[in-house]
């Protein structure tokens, strides 16, 4: 790529210039920075913002990437980097990278910059441009979709950690005859963050919901209609809530915490995953905690969720399957308006090789009482 200043979409890209050392030491030196680019230095020095300046940038256009400052337009100060690399020209393909620096977030600079500098990218012959995010970086995997990138898939380890091992990247990609504007999503966000309806509130999972989650699905009545009816682990408990987020940002599942509107107290749990996207099908599931029940909040949730699935998340149909002992979903399901659709043999997992049958609902948009 030629190193020409870009301005578009109210950011600059230059070349890193003497006056940026200070900034571009404390941008890299950033500890978010820092943890989610492990090919940084740590600590980040001057003498490394130097090193970047005459000898690693000028090798990454030399290289056939870039390798961008991002400036305020008005006062040209440092405010993040951009760039591409991992060119392979026979493909016409390449993978880019950003970093914000912590006095520039939640300005929208990350998406500008990935979109000015996409765009002059795939004017220039690229057609393939990918980015790759951690799944514990869900304000990443934000930017990407509103820089017009579609998630892709999860490249087995192939990040490396800072200090050793491997983890799982997100696959973000982005084409030329892709139509403009921020990707589409399979799972929008939650309107004004949550849904309600007086009585039950309707959350995302998050980090902090761990040890509520660990209570509710350690519960032996809770276990037994699972299938197979086995405790889960604390860790993946753990796991399953750091990457919540990014779970719903991707289009896998959306999980959500049941609270009791009026106290905020947590009552339980419920998701919706996109079981067959090109059907727009998904499929719903919930729990609530002993002393929650006999209230009608499952009933109440699970009417919001089909309501937000039908409604914003556009489905068409929903389906809910149950262990065939389980009358008190299936009272639940029937309340809202689902059907008993039939009785899949030996459909789930057991114990010891056993097979349970599974007893599916299902609801479409005009029967949802």
């Amino acid at each position: 790529m030629t190193p020409e200043v870009i301005e578009a979409h109210g950011v600059r890209l230059r070349q890193v210039a003497p006056t940026d050392v200070a900034d571009l030491t404390a941008g890299c030196g950033d500890p978010v920075n820092l943890r989610f680019n492990p090919g940084m230095p740590q600590p980040y020095t001057e003498a490394d913002a130097r090193w970047w300046i005459t000898e690693g940038s000028p090798a990454a256009w030399a290289a056939g990437g870039a390798a961008y400052t991002i400036a305020d337009p008005t006062t040209d100060r440092l405010i993040g980097g951009a760039g591409i690399g991992q060119v392979v020209a026979a493909r016409r393909q390449a993978e880019m990278g950003y970093w914000v620096a912590p006095w520039a977030r939640r300005r929208g600079v990350a998406t500008a910059a990935l979109r000015a500098l996409a765009d002059s990218a795939l004017r220039n012959g690229i057609h393939r441009l990918e980015l790759m995010t951690h799944a514990e970086n869900p304000a990443s995997q934000r930017v990407a979709l509103a820089a017009g990138f579609r998630h892709e898939g999860v490249r087995r380890q192939a990040g490396q950690l800072r200090g050793g091992g491997r983890a799982d990247l997100l696959a973000w990609v982005r084409l030329a005859d892709d139509p403009p504007g921020p990707a589409p999503r399979l799972l929008p966000d939650l309107p004004d963050g949550g849904l309600t309806d007086g009585v039950v509130t309707l959350r995302r999972l998050g980090p902090d919901d761990a040890e509520v989650m660990y209570r509710l699905h350690s519960r032996p009545e809770v276990v037994a209609n699972q299938a197979p009816p086995v405790p889960p682990a604390r860790a993946g408990v753990e796991e399953r809530c750091l990457l919540a987020e990014s779970a719903w940002l991707t289009g896998t599942i959306a999980r959500l915490l049941i609270l009791d509107a009026v106290t905020g107290e947590p009552a339980g749990s419920c998701g919706l995953s996109i079981s067959d996207a090109a059907a727009g099908e998904g499929s719903i599931g919930y729990a609530l905690l002993p002393h929650q029940r006999g209230r009608g909040l499952a009933t109440r949730a699970v009417r919001l969720l089909a309501g937000w699935a039908f409604g914003p998340a556009g489905l068409a149909r929903l389906a809910a399957g149950t262990v065939p002992a389980n009358t008190a979903s299936h009272g639940v399901l029937e309340r809202v308006g689902f059907r008993r659709e039939g009785l899949l043999r030996g459909r789930l997992p057991g114990l010891a090789d056993a097979r349970l049958d599974d007893l599916v609902f299902g609801l479409l948009p005009d029967e949802l009482r």
